[in-house]
């Protein structure tokens, strides 16, 4: 079975859950989990490694 795909507000939404210290670190890391946080990384890391990076500026 196929997940859909990872939604960065529901994500985000677990993870204030936790600062606020309404849920369990357990459960967080769970919902995170199959709420495809990985995923969302994996498609962010890939963007910015196609991205130019910056000139370093000399001195």
């Amino acid at each position: 079975m196929e997940r859909p795909p990872a939604d960065p507000r529901k994500l985000l939404s677990w993870w204030m859950e936790w600062e606020r210290g309404e849920t369990p670190p357990g459960r967080v890391i769970s919902n995170l989990k199959t709420g495809g946080l990985r995923e969302l990384l994996e498609e962010l890391a890939e963007r910015a490694a196609q991205e130019p990076q910056p000139e370093p500026q000399s001195r």
